[in-house]
């Protein structure tokens, strides 16, 4: 046969081919469709598909329903209504089978009616394919005639097992109970494999048959269905012994046994075999593939599941990514009500980061969560924004809060916020609490979400007081400081009422001690004794530190370091660094401006280290140089767990010591505070120096809070000094030098009259061009008289040099006493009182008698 004569014979094999199914949709599906014994959508598929025969093998593989339409032809057909309505029009089937009689059964001949012309079909299209390809040279056309040899007789395989299939799914449901067929049958399904043909049992003991479906694994016992699970993304089969297999759910695992290792090996092929089709959207083709190819299903997937079994997950919805049957990886899970989850999963459970929402039953509004998740628990950091108008943002363990955290209420009925220790999801132990409607702000101990313990309650007045509370009750006596300086001990009421025995220490000195009564429209009386002896204020009483007893340094803040030192033990490692150290935030100004904003990718500011490389770094900078230079870049980072954890101890001293907190009387509790930091910052560095170095870099982030302090606890003697300031600001320069009895060699030169060699020896000897200078130039300040000194200082005319220089003091390193910086600073302090002391008009006098 030449290949003219075999293209001609495949257009007419063609033309033959149309025709047969013109026929056939006219004598057989139209009249089917009319007597209204089959579904309309049923048949139009398969109409579709012989009318376009060129795309049949794609419909095959792509469309689910395509897989089952020979089977329908002689199932859907075949069915009892069918075969009675065909009874009637036995003549029609005549027209496609020669050897039809009377006696010939009517599911056999409809069988053969539709399924002989498409089989012959292809038998011819491969004949003459073949022929064709064999007169055909070597080139492009005769590899294109081989390639279409090759898929018409996968066609044709295909086709023998999809109806293999079918009559086995078709055995299959005529051997079931109706329970179970109403259950489980559905046109598209097909039966896989059956544990009664192919013997294998579940380690359950509760199923009697096992039944592989395309799309479903089920187990069943006599009369109840024991297990049945949609497995086509989420199964997963594992190799366990010699003869078993064990099968992997989102739900459940359970193990299958088989008697030899040819059953196993047949079952396992076939279970992998279905679930990677089923995960590929399409069968094979041929249907099960080729020996050896692609017999093992991917152990990670993303697909969507509905939990049915009772857990947490119940009625959810999971979509993300699996590894071996459970969520592992990114993925969200929807529950049915309103809550959803976003985030991490390890081995099916909330694991890593994850944002959830939480709806609220009595208002339209959402709980969100923003946090970190431990074996499907929250823990560690997290932020939560609650529908109320509350923001927590602190630690959590076992899905309430835990550890440090702040908690503040940002609504116009009842603002407070809260910054200390959370325990069970109660305020417990240290912590601030500020009521922004009363305007006062109360620190102390908590328990069970009470104020419970010693306290410190701060005024927005100025007014402060410690008590002991139980419950949130004021008990027994405490001591209460008044914006006068005035000091009363004992007991009092929660509106600031002395009531029974106490002592009032004024600020002149007098001291009433006595019973004290506050009876209605007579105002506040007292019967006790006044001593009046007492000339000027005792300032151990008028400056009274609170709470240096009732709260050791480090027992303030232990949950913030807890959190550091625990990441530092574990190995800091990346993946677990937010959750001990906190969110990555950005430092540019427009976020600054805002709240905590979560990222993914660190931004743009420069980090040259490795997380789990912090350690080695500690230990490589050995060098005082080097080890102040890591520190201050470690520091100022907003990235790196030192700098995170300076943040955190910066956001606590805030809340406690600035706005209303700034109070005189804390000032001591601040200053043990900023040094006990640097301490606990270098803590594990093991070196003695360490708290010297890390102070100077900590302290620009205390020094706002804690110079106010200061300059409350010294405002009396500061203004002693401004005094002092003005006084002598009103002399003159030379009388001002002239009334100091400043050296007239260290004057300056336009302030002198002397001849041309006087001024040119003044300059030889490097006189100071200016007494104001002096304080510049104080490393060699002791050279320099007392009253130069003094004049230096009067110069500079600085602003609460007392808060300046007592805080200079405090924090100074110990190793500077008794040196050069400690003897700068004790002649500025000298300097410093001796302005407060000055009487002007004394030293007036005594110069006008000097004179005359």
């Amino acid at each position: 046969m030449c290949a003219a004569e075999a293209t001609a014979s495949l257009l007419h094999v063609e033309e033959n081919f149309s025709a047969c199914l013109a026929r056939i949709d006219a004598l057989i599906f139209k009249p089917l469709l009319q007597a209204g014994r089959l579904e309309k959508t049923s048949s139009l598929p398969l109409v579709l598909a012989l009318s376009h025969w060129h795309t049949y093998e794609g419909s095959y593989t792509r469309n689910p329903m395509a897989e089952g339409l020979l089977g329908l032809m002689g199932l859907s057909l075949n069915s009892p209504p069918c075969s009675e309505a065909w009874k009637h029009h036995k003549t029609v089937l005549k027209q496609f089978l020669t050897d039809f009689t009377s006696e010939t059964s009517m599911s056999l001949a409809l069988y053969t009616v539709l399924h002989k012309p498409i089989r012959d079909h292809i038998e011819q299209y491969i004949l003459l394919l073949t022929k064709l390809n064999e007169v055909l040279k070597e080139g492009s056309e005769k590899d294109v005639i081989t390639s279409a040899v090759k898929e018409y007789v996968k066609l044709e395989s295909f086709i023998s097992q999809v109806l293999d299939e079918a009559c086995f799914t078709k055995t299959l449901w005529k051997s079931l109970g109706y329970k179970f067929t109403d259950m489980l049958c559905v046109p598209e399904r097909r039966l896989l494999e059956d544990s009664r043909n192919l013997p294998i049992s579940a380690s359950t003991n509760r199923s009697d048959r096992i039944l592989l479906f395309d799309d479903v694994l089920v187990l069943i016992q006599v009369n109840f269905p024991a297990f049945q699970g949609d497995w086509k993304e989420s199964l997963q089969c594992l190799l366990l012994h010699r003869y078993g297999l064990r099968v992997i759910t989102p739900e459940e695992t359970f193990f299958l046994s088989a008697k030899d290792p040819q059953m196993k090996a047949v079952w396992q092929w076939k279970l992998n075999q279905a679930i990677r089709q089923a995960l590929n959207g399409k069968r094979d083709f041929p249907l099960w593939g080729k020996t050896g190819e692609g017999t093992e299903p991917p152990s990670c997937r993303f697909f969507t599941y509905v939990f049915r079994l009772e857990s947490k997950f119940k009625s959810a919805s999971y979509e993300g990514e699996w590894h071996w049957g459970k969520p592992h990886g990114k993925g969200t899970v929807k529950w049915r009500d309103g809550r959803n989850h976003v985030g991490d999963f390890k081995e099916g459970l909330e694991h890593g980061f994850g944002i959830c929402l939480v709806p609220r039953r009595s208002e339209d509004r959402y709980d969100c969560y923003k946090c970190h998740w431990y074996e499907g628990k929250m823990r560690g950091y997290g932020i939560c924004e609650y529908g109320n108008d509350m923001v927590y943002k602190g630690y959590f363990k076992d899905n309430v809060r835990q550890g440090f955290g702040i908690l503040e209420n940002h609504s116009a009925e009842h603002p407070f916020k809260y910054t200390g220790q959370w325990e069970n999801d109660k305020k417990n132990g240290y912590g601030v609490w500020e009521d922004k409607d009363r305007g006062e702000r109360y620190i102390g101990t908590w328990l069970d979400d009470h104020k419970h313990g010693q306290g410190i309650v701060v005024t927005q007045s100025g007014v402060c007081y410690q008590r002991t509370f139980h419950a949130d009750k004021m008990v027994g006596s405490g001591i209460l400081l008044l914006e006068d300086d005035s000091v009363y001990e004992g007991n009092f009421t929660e509106d600031l009422t002395f009531v029974g025995k106490g002592k009032l220490s004024f600020a002149n000195g007098f001291i009433l001690e006595g019973t004290f009564t506050n009876k209605s429209g007579q105002g506040l009386q007292t019967q006790g004794i006044l001593n009046t002896s007492n000339e000027q204020p005792d300032e151990r009483i008028t400056k009274t530190q609170l709470g240096l007893k009732e709260f050791p340094v480090e027992k303030r803040w232990k949950g913030i370091y807890d959190q550091f030192l625990e990441f530092v033990h574990s190995g800091c490692k990346e993946e677990t660094e937010e959750s001990f150290t906190g969110f990555h935030i950005q430092t540019s100004k427009e976020l600054r401006k805002s709240q905590e904003y979560l990222f993914c990718h660190r931004g743009t500011e420069d980090v040259s280290w490795k997380i789990e490389d912090i350690l080695e770094e500690l230990v490589h900078h050995q060098e005082l140089e080097s080890l102040q230079r890591y520190l201050e870049k470690a520091l100022k980072s907003s990235l790196h767990p030192l700098g995170k954890l300076l943040k955190a101890l910066t956001i606590a001293f805030q809340a406690t010591y600035s706005g209303i907190g700034a109070n005189r009387h804390l000032l001591t509790m601040a200053q043990e505070e900023v040094k006990y930091y640097a301490k606990k910052i270098w803590e594990f560095y093991h070196d003695q120096k360490a708290c010297s170095v890390v102070l100077p870099l900590i302290l620009p982030c205390f020094y706002p809070e804690l110079f106010m302090l200061y300059m409350l606890y010294h405002e009396r003697e500061d203004d002693l000094y401004c005094q002092g300031i003005v006084d002598l600001s009103l002399f003159p320069d030379i009388k001002l030098l002239e009334f100091l009895d400043v050296q007239k060699h260290l004057w300056p030169l336009k302030d002198l009259t002397l001849t041309t060699n006087q001024r040119r020896s003044l300059i030889k000897d490097k006189c100071f061009l200016s007494a104001t200078e002096c304080l510049q130039k104080l490393i060699p300040v002791e050279t320099l008289p007392w009253e130069a000194i003094v004049t230096a200082v009067w110069g500079k005319q600085i602003q609460h040099l007392g808060a300046e220089i007592h805080l200079i003091r405090d924090l100074m390193d110990p190793t500077n006493q008794g040196g050069l910086y400690d003897f700068l600073l004790t002649a500025l302090e000298s300097c410093y009182e001796h302005i407060q002391r000055m009487r002007l008009h004394q030293r007036e006098n005594c110069h006008l008698s000097h004179s005359s």
